[in-house]
This record gives structure tokens, sequence and C-alpha cells, in this order.
């Protein structure tokens, strides 16, 4: 078939459907391409909605992927605010909430993640929020932006990266917060203990409170507002609004209703190239489950640069171009004064030694999670230019000294220097 007459449909309103429709036009697809999202937004980054633009320090235009006049000007079809709700594979059509069916000769499927719930009694109450949309960004910010009486905090159900993040937003605007945490850390099941105690020390000189090792067992509330919130060790703590930041779930029901194969532990099953179990299909972003290509291990990431890359990545994949994915996987994170970033993967259980390199007690230094003398993952916090050597260590596997590691006098090893 003549490639002006082939028609590409990309279901997902995020950085990666975004970036596959522009990957597409630059690699010089002539052909119909159409990009479904169930939000009446275009397309934009998630990363604002927890930072610079929850605080109000971002505008509303920073957050999306390209201007308006970005997708006319490239022949992007845009269907917005209306969900795909089945895919034919046979007739190889999306056929939309509102009946209408959309043919298709290849489907990129980024639909993402969503926030899991807490699965508590009080959670209809007004006053309970999660963070995944840009309309949830407002209406937290309105939340963090009011004026409360003392002792009504924010409490945020986890210490993740989301539950961090707005920890630090909530206390630049002056609200107090209150984060409820079962494990002994922030962070905890991404980074262990050793780092999980930086940032409980840099959220305590902010003022935030910790209780950890319990989870929240009820919101509580009054005239159908929440007013409280009682956690499974018995302690009842008063609230002005409850954030639920326990993690998110990938949005796989439209490739599970499909037939398509999903992944174990999450998330519609891909290969290298991104493709699924079905040849015209492809799946990128939070959602994709990718299998390594020397290993066939199965990953699944939810940063945003797993959507910058993976969006174009099977957008070459679409055009028949061989494609490799298999990228260290990489996060930023910005809280109060501090910028980090992470890449690689090393869970507790997986490493047996944390190397440090630089001043912690200042927060500027180089974290490195260690098997067998050698690099499964690395954080720099307030230390830049580094990202490269990380990634490198962890790329290669190069077993490493640890003390020359922590030496800062000792140059990290390159690609260029290897």
């Amino acid at each position: 078939m003549d490639a002006t007459h082939r028609t590409f449909v990309i279901i997902g309103g995020g950085l990666a459907g975004a970036k596959a429709a522009q990957t597409l036009r630059e690699e010089g697809f002539a052909g119909r391409v159409i990009l479904i999202g169930d939000e009446h937004e275009q397309p934009y980054e998630r990363p604002p909605l927890s930072k610079d633009y929850l605080t109000g320090r971002a505008e509303r235009d920073s957050v999306f992927v390209h201007d308006p006049a970005w997708y006319a000007h490239h022949r992007i079809e845009l269907h917005l605010g209306q969900p795909a709700v089945a895919v034919d594979r046979d007739r190889r059509e999306v056929r939309l909430g509102d009946g209408t069916r959309v043919p298709y000769d290849a489907l990129l499927l980024a639909t993402g993640a969503e926030p899991r719930r807490l699965g508590i009694p009080g959670t209809e109450l007004a006053g309970v929020h999660h963070l995944r949309r840009l309309a949830h960004s407002d209406h937290l910010r309105g939340v963090l932006t009011s004026r409360a009486p003392a002792g009504e905090p924010l409490v945020i159900a986890g210490a993740g990266w989301i539950g961090l993040e707005v920890a630090a937003a909530a206390r630049a605007l002056g609200t107090e917060v209150v984060v409820v945490e079962p494990e002994a850390t922030p962070l905890h099941a991404v980074l262990g203990p050793e780092v999980g105690e930086v940032f409980t020390a840099l959220h305590h000189e902010h003022g935030v409170t910790f209780h950890f090792g319990t989870r929240l067992a009820a919101i509580t509330g009054r005239d159908g507002m929440v007013a409280g919130v009682r956690t499974e060790d018995g302690r009842e703590l008063p609230a002005r609004a409850v954030l639920a930041a326990i993690g998110a779930r990938p949005r796989a029901a439209l490739a599970e209703h499909a037939g398509l194969d999903l992944a174990p532990s999450g998330g519609i099953a891909v290969d290298s190239a991104l493709r699924t179990s079905d040849p015209a299909i492809f799946a990128a972003g939070d959602v994709a489950s990718v299998a390594a290509p020397d290993t066939g291990a199965r990953r699944r990431v939810e940063h945003w640069a797993n959507a910058l890359n993976s969006g174009p990545a099977a957008a070459r994949a679409m055009l028949g171009q061989e494609i490799s994915y298999d990228r260290v996987p990489y996060f930023f994170s910005d809280q109060y004064d501090v910028g980090l970033e992470y890449s690689g993967w090393a869970p507790p259980g997986t490493y047996d030694r944390v190397v440090f390199r630089g001043d912690v007690a200042k927060r500027a230094f180089i974290a490195f999670w260690l098997r067998e003398n050698r690099v499964l993952a690395g954080l720099n916090m307030n230390v830049w230019d580094v990202t490269d050597a990380i990634q490198h260590l962890v790329r290669t596997g190069t077993p490493v000294d640890p003390d020359a590691l922590a030496d800062r006098g000792t140059p990290l090893p390159t690609p260029a220097a290897s």
C-alpha cells in the first residue's frame, strides 16, 4: 500500500503519544496520523503537575508538548475528550465512546497509568485528591493556596516521588504537611533506607511530619468534607485534604479486552521493538512492559524519560525500522533546593552496599548502589553532568573499586575514557 494511504492511530494524549506523532512526521511518513486522547486538553507533560505548575511558578501553556497550531501544521488529527473504548483487531478499527470507528494500519497504545486508589472508608468525601491530570493539579493548587486554620494539614498517603514533590510544593506555599508511609523511610521501595534517610532529613528540615510504619485506615469527614484521617496504628489526625500518592497502575484494559498479551507484573507485554503480540499494534510509555533484547527480562518504567524516548522508538518501529529499545531507566526530581537525577534500578534486595561520593550532609553527592562491585544504579543530588558516566557504569556492568568510586579526586569512568 502507498504510504500516503496508510493510517497510523495513536491512543494516548501524553508525552509518549505526542512524541510518537512528531517522529512519524520527522521520519517522512505522509499518511494519516490520528491521535486520540480522553482529555479535552492537547497532549501535555506530567512532571510539572507536582512541581512548578502546582506551585504557580510555571504557566499553563508551558506544560503542553506542542502549541495548538503545530498539530494542524503537521496534519496530526486530534480526537480529544473522546475515550477509545475498544480495539477490533480483525477489522483493524478503534471504537470511540460516541460509537465512531477509526480504522488503522498500525496502532500505538500510549495509554499511560492511573493513580492507585486508597480503598478505605471516606474516599468519597470532598477533599480527597489524586494527581495525574492537569485538572487534578488545578484542584490541588486551590487547596494549597487557600487559607486554613493552623493544625489542619494536607495529609499525603505515600512517601514516593509524587508524595514528596507535592509535600515540597505544599510547604513552599505555606501549607502544613503530614505524610503517612508504611515503610521505614521515604522512597524505600526504590532507593532503600540508606538514601531514604536523606529525604527524611530534608523534609523534616522544611517542617514536614512523617508517620512511618503505618497506613491510612479511614478518612473521616464533616458535612461531606474531609476533616481528618485514622491510621492503622490508631492515630486520629486532623486534615484539610488528603492526597493519595500510593503509586499508579498501567491503563491496560483496552489491550486486555482486545486479547493482547499482558506482562505478569502489569502492563502490555512488548518486545524490544515495542511490538505487542499483534504485529500491527505497538505500546510505549508507562503502559509498556518491555522485554530486554538480551535476556528477555521485562521492565515497565513510569518516568518522563521513558515516555520521551519510547514514543519515538515505537513510531520508528511502526515505520518498519529496526528498533531495539534498551535505555537505562532515568528519573529526575526537584524538592526545595535539591535537584537530583536517578539512573538505573536497584530496589532493596538487589544490592549489597551503597557507596557515597561527596558531602551527604550538604546534599551534594552521588550515591551508587552496588552488587558484587558492579553499579546497578546511581543518584546524583545537586551534582551535575555525571549522568552519562553513571549510565555507562550501569549499562556496561564494569567492575569498580568502591574506594575509588567514593573518592571525588578519582574521575568516574566514562564511555570516552573506558
